[in-house]
């Protein structure tokens, strides 16, 4: 194994997941947060990478909290059900073999758990790690150096919660592309939108409960952090955790929710995806292309298309507006909640567009 590739001396843990759930191949740090309007000014201005800072992570208030509960009521069993497909789908690809769910930290952690219990559930041999994949800087090799010294990488399965626009999904195959490990790119996703995934369970973009919240609902553990400051040649990405955050904890009991539906759930065939994969991304770039025009913006990165996306962009960033297909859909009144608390604009969206939210984040000196 090459020296950069060594096994990582970082003992592998679960954050507040059962140990049979997740292994978390991350390294925990503690390190001081950066203030959001700082963190996004050194994004804008190059002087340092996202992946560099993390910015607090306050618990939710109870009107926002509440918005979780109703969302997690309203669309489990839809979820459940995308679960079910979704496991299906992986077993009928890696029949007989063992399965290596390998998630995406940190949307694709809970997304994990529940594929891993329901393919367990159903007899299948399912193995379950979380790593770090960072836009611009790649997946963690030395994390996926670990899983192929214990699993054959042929095995393996990437897992996300959800497409923005496809940047994790083809930062994922350059990152795979010259793999020495043997590892292929293949993405497994519930919802779809940006027709990135190589298997999801459906293309529309539906609010997943998981999706309202940060670290309390994925394990007490953070966004992934790549800081020389950090973390080492042949290291695991970092993360902070939050201990102090398990009395507001809903990591196990959202996958303890959904997971016997999942497990109790007809799977229904998804094979149909990959014809509609073409015009979900043409669809994807039309509305890119058609955003960065109105807005003047010549960086891709400060538009976040989706539920989820446009919801950890106003949680975690700075935005300019929110737009909303239809503003009356309960799939997006958390984020009506969170623009007006933080007073930022909504509009209207495209009522044909294949996204129910996308937020556009303020440029640097835009005052608007």
């Amino acid at each position: 194994m090459p020296a950069d590739l060594r096994e990582a001396a970082v003992p592998a843990f679960s954050g507040s997941y059962d140990p049979a759930d997740v292994t978390f191949l991350l390294k925990p740090v503690t390190m001081a947060p950066t203030a959001v309007a700082d963190k996004e000014a050194a994004i804008q201005s190059g002087r340092r990478h996202y992946s560099e800072m993390i910015a607090p992570e306050p618990l939710p208030d109870a009107e926002y909290l509440s918005l979780y509960h109703a969302a997690l009521a309203r669309n489990g069993a839809r979820l459940a059900q995308d679960v079910a497909s979704l496991a299906a789908g992986l077993a009928q690809r890696r029949s007989g073999r063992e399965i290596v769910l390998v998630s995406l930290a940190r949307a694709g952690t809970p997304i994990g758990v529940l594929l891993a219990r329901t393919l367990r559930a159903w007899g299948h041999c399912a193995v379950h790690y979380s790593v770090s994949i960072i836009r611009d800087r790649g997946i963690d090799q030395a994390a996926l150096a670990h899983i192929a010294g214990r699993h054959d990488p042929q095995d393996a399965f990437f897992v996300d919660g959800w497409t923005g626009k496809g940047a994790i999904a083809g930062e994922l195959r350059a990152s795979l592309a010259a793999n020495a490990l043997g590892f292929v790119p293949e993405l497994a996703v519930i919802a779809d939108p940006a027709g990135q995934a190589d298997i999801a369970a459906t293309d529309d973009d539906y609010l997943i409960a998981s999706g309202l919240l940060n670290g309390i609902v994925s394990g007490l553990v953070s966004r992934s952090i790549l800081n020389p400051q950090y973390v080492e040649k042949g290291d695991f990405h970092a993360c902070v955790t939050y201990p102090h955050y398990a009395h507001a904890d809903l990591s196990r009991a959202f996958v303890d929710t959904i997971a016997p539906i999942a497990a109790a759930a007809a799977p229904l065939q998804i094979t149909g995806h990959a014809g509609r994969r073409g015009g979900l991304m043409a669809g994807c770039e039309a509305m890119l292309g058609s955003l960065l025009a109105d807005c003047a913006a010549g960086d891709r990165n400060r538009i976040k298309p989706g539920i989820a996306e446009a919801t950890r962009a106003l949680l975690r960033r700075v935005p300019e507006r929110l737009l909303v297909r239809d503003p009356g859909d309960e799939d997006v009144a958390h984020l009506i909640h969170l623009a007006a608390r933080h007073r930022i604009p909504v509009e209207r969206l495209d009522k044909q567009s294949q996204y129910r939210a996308v937020a556009i984040i303020r440029g640097l000196g835009n005052e608007s």
